[in-house]
Order: structure tokens, then sequence, then C-alpha cells
């Protein structure tokens, strides 16, 4: 009996333990780069641990797009000058880059929707870029025209599906989701009169105590889809407009099939279950999706069989946490973007005290 007693209260002290870890982690967060002027959104990582990053142009300071992030902490721009120069043909240069990411194959994908300061889209400006990692050198690009990067268009996030030749990419100013051959290049907006794809209008936002709220409209504001994950052993695409609560799910086949008028796609689409509001997502080898929780300072994992959510960390150094992605031996990187600062917020006045971060942690 008492070697059971004793047993009992062991795991109790080792639950309590590992569930502390989870909630604080402190020790598990560590600082990789920081940029005390451009605002970083998202990072991308190779298989042979390569970090890269971007800075939107959402502010009249911006100097660089893509960078990839040196042993020392120092960032070069990539894959060169010439691509981050704020002047020239928008089809040859990056104009406003929401999000990078690395493919299976260690390819590395630009996504660029072209519309500096959160306005109207650039002119040939939205487009898909791709880098070969070996040469350093763009080996591919798509241009979007305005059927699928219409005027209040905003690009936000993609996942490449090796298997179909296929890209997803969340759009969130009009909210849809959009598909790209990319073979072909030849790309089309889908759910785009689904709410599936759409912020929820009774859902406030509330970052740091502080409710946010659009200056334009007087309410919160209305951030579409947004996050993004690929199952594509399983062939499930994960999204989640970024002002709502719940993921929802669908068939990569389903948005594959042309066949399928809107209503039909739309129906084919599931909900996991009611989440916190995140930004980025990513999918774990555990099959967990895993959410950007920015008004918890956490991030967050969620069972698809049962829509649980359980938090990995939450730690106030996750000033609005952003875009994650996993390094090759496992550990988890994730931007701090500071949206909840931005001047837009705050009377024209940016209420950022620290430089925006780039942090790495272990997960259990």
């Amino acid at each position: 009996m008492f070697l059971r007693c004793a047993l009992a209260s062991l795991l109790l002290i080792t639950s309590g333990t590992a569930l502390l870890a989870a909630e604080g982690g402190q020790s598990r967060l560590q600082e990789v780069a920081s940029f005390p002027d451009q605002q970083v959104t998202g990072i991308a990582v190779s298989k042979e641990g390569r970090i890269f990053v971007n800075f939107p142009y959402w502010s009249g300071d911006h100097k660089l797009s893509v960078a990839e992030v040196l042993k020392d902490g120092t960032i070069h721009p990539y894959p060169d000058e010439f691509w981050n120069r704020n002047e020239g043909n928008p089809r040859e240069r990056f104009v406003c880059v929401q999000s990078v990411y690395v493919d299976p194959e260690d390819a590395l994908w630009v996504l660029d929707p072209a519309a500096p300061m959160l306005d109207k889209v650039v002119e040939n400006g939205p487009k898909l870029v791709k880098i070969d990692l070996a040469s350093n050198k763009v080996v591919q690009t798509i241009l979007f025209d305005k059927t699928v990067a219409p005027e209040k268009s905003y690009l936000n996030d993609i996942r490449i599906d090796q298997k179909s030749g296929h890209a997803f990419i969340t759009e969130s100013g009009v909210g849809s989701i959009v598909i790209v051959d990319l073979k072909s290049g030849q790309a089309r907006r889908v759910l785009q009169d689904s709410p599936t794809t759409k912020a929820e209008p009774d859902k406030s936002l509330v970052v740091d105590g502080m409710k946010l709220i659009d200056p334009k409209t007087g309410t919160a504001p209305q951030f579409n889809a947004d996050g993004i994950a690929l199952d594509q052993d399983k062939g499930i695409l994960y999204f989640h407009p970024l002002s709502a609560r719940k993921l929802y799910k669908v068939k990569t086949s389903d948005l594959l099939n042309e066949k399928l008028s809107g209503e039909e796609l739309a129906s084919r689409v599931v909900t996991v279950g009611e989440t916190a509001a995140p930004d980025g997502m990513i999918l774990g080898k555990d099959g967990m999706v895993y959410l950007a929780a920015f008004e918890e300072d956490a991030i967050v994992r969620v069972d698809p069989g049962t829509g649980k959510s359980q938090t990995v960390i939450r730690d106030e150094r996750l000033q609005w946490p952003d875009t994650m992605s996993w390094g090759p031996s496992g550990e988890l990187y994730v931007t701090t973007s500071q949206i909840h600062r931005m001047p837009k917020f705050h009377a024209g006045q940016s209420a950022r005290k620290e430089p925006y971060r780039v942090y790495m942690l272990s997960v259990p």
C-alpha cells in the first residue's frame, strides 16, 4: 500500500512539473535573432538548418524583404540585393513579402501579396517565387492576375503538396484559399463565398490586456483566412481565419476537384473544433496542428481527432507569435511580429519597445 501511494505521489509531482514546464517554459525559449527596426513575420528553416525570414512592407522605414539569418545572428539579403530592391519591375523584385516556406525537397518559396502598407495590390506584383537553396538562384516565378489576387486581397501563407504538385495559399484580405498548379502556373481561388474563410464578426481580439480596434470601422479587425497546415500523407489541409475561434479541415482531393461547385466544396469543409485565435499554424510529426496563439502569448497544439487543445508553451516574450517552422533536429522556430503594437492600433504611434525576435524551443 505504501509503495502504491508513493508511486502515485511521484506521478502526480512529475505530471505537475511537466505542466509547469509547458506553461512557463522560461528555460526552453531561446533567442536566435533580433531585428531592432524590421518587423518580421515569416520564417523557414532548411534541412541543413539554414534560417530564412521575411519583413513585410508595412511601414515607411522598410528596407529589406527576405533575408538569411547567419550563424552570428546577422542577416544577408536573400537571394540577393537585386530581388530586395525597392524600385523596378514588380515582376522581378519583392514588393511586400508576407511569408517564406521550405518545401519537403528543400526549396525555398517566397509568397509576395504585393500590397504595401496593407493597401491595394500593386499591379503585376503578386507572385510565388521558388529559390533553389543549392545555387541560391530563383528558378521559378508564378505571377497571379486579378482573378487570383484582386485589389483588396492579401496572400498570406503557403504550403506545398509534393504529391499533387500544387501549392495551397490562404488569402486573408477578401478571404479565400488559392490553389496553384506548380507545373503550369495556373491558379484559382476557392471558398471565397464560404464563412469558413472569413473572420467571425462577433469575436474580439485582446492582446496584452488591450482590445484591438480597427480605426476605420471602430470594431474588432477582421482578419480572414490566415493560418494553414498540410498533412500531406493523409491528404488534409487545415486552415483558420485569424479573427475567429474555429479550426477547419478539408481533403486536398476535394480542393483539387474542379468539378465540384463552390457550394459542394464548401459542404465538404469540416470543423475540427474551437481553438484560440491563431496567426501561423504548422503540422507536427505527432499529427497535431500547432497554433501561434497570439492572445495568450503561447503556442498550443490541437488534436485533429478530438479538437482538444493543449498548451505547449506560454511565455510573455512571445509578443504576437506569428509564423513557425521545424528545424532539422525537431526544434521549433517562431517569430514575434508584435502586430498589436503597430501604429494603426495606437493612434498612429508605434507602441513597440523591444526588437522583433526569432525564438527556438524544444517540443516534448
